[in-house]
């Protein structure tokens, strides 16, 4: 379940280049575009640019390099040519890149154009949450702690946590042990230690917690549609503390 430190060095070269496909993104306006050419540019700067793999692609029979989860859209939105980023819209991106046989995950939801104060508010603090969980990560620290920092900033600010999808183990593969959860308890759960390497990735809904599956059989949209946000880095648990693998580089002063 640990890693060793070459193994970390390895993910967090991963990490760096997920981070610049963030920064590519970035740059977009999105006004207007599809989610399927968002995906078709992800895709070809990991290949051709960064001389790395889109990890979801071919992952559990999944086509495309990212997922795209508009509005109430909590996770796993299929990218399509079909769906075009509106102004106001928000959207979040989730993008997994293999380099060197090991694999980082990182997503972000973005404000598409001028997006109203509350849904400015609920990705704010959707963000402030997944701090909240990696500022949570050091040796000694349980699963828990995790879960219970971000379920207690979400509820402060009056929003649902989604407890159906978690974060993870990761290294070779996309899904490892750990679960971690975005809810719970402190001081229960696994201990935490030196060489784990895991995701944190909270959704957090304006209104209700409960979600259900589209008949595509992979969007997850919240049962009463209203908003759902999101964000997802991949963190390692340091001697000390932790190391965020995916960190952009404007995040450097809050790590």
């Amino acid at each position: 379940m640990t890693k060793r430190p070459e193994e970390i060095a390895l993910m967090a070269e991963a990490g760096k280049l997920l981070a610049g496909v963030f920064g590519r993104l970035d740059q977009l306006s999105l006004i207007g575009m599809s989610t399927m050419e968002v995906n078709d540019l992800v895709d070809g700067y990991i290949v051709n640019a960064l001389n790395a793999r889109p990890a979801s692609k071919g992952q559990y029979g999944y086509a495309y390099a990212l997922n795209s989860s508009r509005n109430q859209v909590v996770c796993h939105g299929v990218p399509s040519p079909d769906d075009i980023l509106q102004d106001g819209d928000i959207v979040n991106f989730d993008i997994t890149l293999e380099k060197n046989g090991y694999i980082a995950d990182s997503s972000k939801t973005y404000l598409v154009g001028a997006v109203a104060p509350a849904a400015q508010r609920l990705v704010q603090v959707t963000y402030e949450a997944m701090w909240k969980g990696i500022q949570a990560v050091r040796p000694g620290a349980q699963l828990g702690d995790i879960g219970y920092a971000i379920q207690r900033h979400a509820q402060r600010h009056g929003y649902s946590v989604v407890r159906e999808y978690c974060g993870h183990g990761i290294g070779r593969e996309m899904h490892e042990a750990p679960q971690v959860l975005h809810w719970g308890r402190p001081k229960t759960g696994l201990i935490l230690r030196e060489g784990m390497v895991f995701t944190i990735e909270p959704m957090l809904n304006q209104g209700r917690r409960e979600v259900h599956t589209e008949e595509d059989g992979w969007t997850v949209v919240t049962s009463d549609g209203q908003l759902s946000a999101q964000f997802e880095h991949t963190v390692a648990v340091t001697r000390n503390g932790v190391r965020v693998l995916t960190l952009r580089p404007e995040e450097a002063a809050i790590n």
